[in-house]
């Protein structure tokens, strides 16, 4: 791929990371109910689900542009839709993005525990191979190699881990999640405003 489709390709990674759901929520109550390291173990293996789901759908690509390209045109066009609704949605939330997780908790978890959430929080939510769906059929082409294919999916699983372990650190301290807390609108609205500019780009392609 050119460098402005792997610059392309991190952005909406990265943005994809960032939203809030689930998965800021389970790396946050790891943390808040157990430690800072706690909630780096949920970070690390949501990281890796989700580079299991990156790489099946990138090499699964390929295939359907080769024998269904009108099945590729269709997911091409419903992926700029869904992104489009990704960032409707993003721009419409109020920003709670640690669900009901607001306050230390004296209950333990184990890492184990904390491990499988993380992992089980990636790894059995459909969206995100629909996401994938959506942003890999704007990249992947019938040349596209099993070398690219693995750099694209290392890449989504660098940024989600670097993202919510950067996330993890952060929790860990008390002073700084009320600023977290007051700016979570903003963050949602400038992402969702992203995200719909992306899916304005791919339809006009």
């Amino acid at each position: 791929m050119s460098a402005s489709s792997w610059l392309s390709l991190f952005a909406v990674c990265i943005l994809g990371a960032i939203s809030p759901g689930p998965s800021l929520a389970a790396v946050m109550k790891s943390t808040l109910q157990g430690s800072r390291n706690h909630g780096l173990v949920t970070a690390i293996t949501h990281a890796a689900g989700i580079g299991i789901y990156a790489f099946l759908v990138a090499a699964g690509m390929a295939a359907v542009i080769t024998q269904t390209p009108w099945l590729f045109k269709l997911m091409t066009w419903l992926g700029a839709g869904y992104l489009a609704w990704l960032g409707y949605k993003a721009i419409s939330s109020s920003g709670a993005f640690i669900g009901d997780v607001s306050e230390q908790h004296t209950s333990s978890l184990s890492m184990r525990q904390a491990a499988v959430d993380g992992f089980l929080t990636s790894f059995l939510n459909p969206k995100i191979a629909v996401f994938f769906l959506a942003l890999f059929s704007q990249f992947v082409t019938t040349e596209t190699t099993l070398t690219t294919q693995l750099l694209m999916a290392l890449m989504a699983t660098l940024c989600d881990g670097i993202w919510y372990c950067l996330i993890a650190g952060v929790a860990g301290h008390a002073s700084i999640l009320p600023a977290l807390r007051k700016r979570a609108t903003l963050i949602s609205r400038l992402c969702g405003g992203l995200l719909i500019l992306v899916a304005l780009r791919i339809l006009m392609m």
